[in-house]
C-alpha cells in the first residue's frame, strides 16, 4: 500500500518554501549566523541556525514554532488544493519543545502568555476550523512518527486525508542544555566530517498533506511507502546501533523494498560524533553488497538541527531532490570520519542521478527511532 504526498510546505532559516530551502541546500551557502535569541555572553556556543523573523534591535517574539506551523499548514492545504477549511481533516503535528519558548519569556515578564495558545490545536482550530488534531513530542523523530500515524490512519479508514506537520523555535532551555552536556561545542554543525563535534540548533517548520491513493483532486508529488516507528530505550542520548539497525530495516520490509532499490538517503546527522559514527557504521552494513549504493546527504548542515521538524524537512527535501534528479552536498564535508568509507556522501557541489526512491532517517534522543521510505510519482 502506498499513500500520495499531494501537498507540501517548509521554512527554515534559509528559505520560506521548499522550493528556496531546496535551491539554498543546492547552492551550499554557509547559513549559520552569531547567536540571537539568546545573551551569547552566558554560552560557550556563539552560532545558531535561526529564522530571522525577529523585531529589529532585538529581543524576541512569543508563539514563533505556532505561527510557523500555521503558515506551513495553510500552504502544504492550498498546494494540495484543499483549501482552508480543514474541519473534516485531521492535522497531526510532531515537535520536540512545543511552545516551550513562549514560556521562558512569560517566565522573564516579556511577553503575556494565555494558556490556551501554547497548544497547537488552538491555534488550527482558529485558524482553520481543524477539529481533530493531534501533538506528538517525539523528540527528533516527531514529525515521522506523525507521518506513520497518519498513513496507519487512512489504512485504517479513519480518514481520507491527513496533513501531517512538525515545528519548533530554539529555546534558552534546550540551547542551555546542549551547550552544557556536549563535551565540545562546535562553530557549525558538520556531519560526518573528522572535524565534527556536535550538534546546533536550527528553526523551522515543514507540513505535508498524505491521501489515500488516487482519492487527491490534483498533482501527486511523490508516494509513501512506509514508516518504521519504535523505541529502543538503550540509552537517554547515545545512538544504538541495533535499534538503527532494526528501525532502518523495518522500514525497508513496511515498504517492500531491498537496500539495492534505495536511490538517495537524506540522514539523520545531527553533527554529533555518536550519532555520525553510530549512523554510518549501521547503513555501511545493511548497504554493503547494494551495488554502488545510494547517494547520501545530510541538511543539519545548512538549516542546523530542526529538532522535531527535522525529519519532514528532510523528506520534503528527499522529494524536491528526486523531482529534480539532483542531491545537496554536505555543506563543510571534507574529510569523512573513517565509519562512512564507502558511502555515497555527496561532497563539494550537487550531484545528479536518476533518484526514484528515498530514505529519510530520524534519530532521537532516548532511542526514538523513525524511517521514511518515499517513492517519486512518476
Amino acid at each position: 500500500m502506498t499513500w500520495d504526498i499531494t501537498g507540501m510546505a517548509a521554512v527554515a532559516n534559509v528559505g520560506a518554501t521548499p522550493s528556496k530551502i531546496f535551491a539554498a541546500l543546492c547552492a551550499g551557502q554557509e547559513s549559520r549566523r552569531p547567536l540571537m535569541a539568546f545573551d551569547p555572553d552566558n554560552y560557550r556556543a556563539a552560532y545558531a541556525y535561526e529564522i530571522d523573523d525577529r523585531p529589529e534591535g532585538g529581543g524576541d517574539l512569543p508563539r514563533r514554532a505556532t505561527r510557523w506551523l500555521t503558515t506551513v499548514v495553510r500552504q502544504a492545504a492550498t498546494d494540495a488544493g484543499l483549501g482552508e477549511d480543514l474541519a473534516q481533516v485531521p492535522v497531526l503535528v510532531g515537535t520536540t519543545l512545543r511552545e516551550q519558548r513562549s514560556l521562558e519569556l512569560w517566565w522573564r515578564h516579556d511577553a503575556q502568555v494565555v494558556l490556551e495558545d501554547l497548544h497547537f490545536g488552538t491555534a488550527l482550530k482558529a485558524a482553520f476550523g481543524a477539529s481533530t488534531t493531534y501533538t506528538f513530542a517525539n523528540a527528533c523523530s516527531a514529525s515521522l512518527y506523525a507521518l506513520g500515524l497518519a498513513t496507519d490512519m487512512i489504512e485504517n479508514g479513519r480518514a481520507d486525508t491527513v496533513i501531517v506537520a512538525g515545528t519548533d523555535a530554539a529555546t534558552e532551555g534546550g540551547f542551555g542544555t546542549l551547550d552544557r552536556v556536549q563535551n565540545e561545542l562546535p562553530d557549525a554543525l558538520r556531519p560526518f566530517d573528522a572535524t565534527h563535534k556536535g550538534m546546533l540548533m536550527g528553526e523551522g517548520a515543514a507540513a505535508v498533506v498524505v491521501q489515500r491513493a488516487g482519492t487527491g483532486s490534483g498533482p501527486v508529488h511523490a508516494r509513501v511507502r512506509g514508516v518504521s516507528m519504535g523505541c529502543d530505550a538503550h540509552h537517554a542520548t547515545a545512538p544504538d546501533p541495533d535499534g538503527i539497525t532494526r528501525a532502518v530495516l523495518d522500514a525497508h520490509r513496511r515498504a517492500g523494498v531491498r537496500s539495492s532499490d534505495i536511490d538517495l538517503v537524506m540522514l539523520h546527522g545531527s553533527g554529533t560524533p555518536r550519532n555520525d559514527r553510530t549512523e554510518a557504521s549501521v547503513l555501511r552494513q545493511i548497504f554493503q553488497g547494494a551495488g554502488a549504493g545510494p547517494r547520501m546527504t545530510a541538511i543539519k548542515a545548512m538549516t542546523g538541527h530542526t529538532l522535531g521538524g527535522s525529519g519532514l524537512l528532510s523528506l520534503v527535501m528527499a522529494v524536491l531532490a528526486m523531482k529534480n534528479g539532483t542531491v545537496p552536498p554536505i555543506l563543510g564535508l571534507a574529510d569523512p570520519i573513517p565509519e562512512a568509507a564507502g558511502l555515497g556522501l555527496v561532497q563539494g557541489s550537487p550531484a545528479a542521478g536518476d533518484l526514484a526512491i528515498a530514505q529519510i532517517d530520524a534519530f532521537g534522543f532516548g532511542g526514538i527511532n523513525a524511517v521514511a521510505i518515499v517513492e517519486a510519482a512518476r
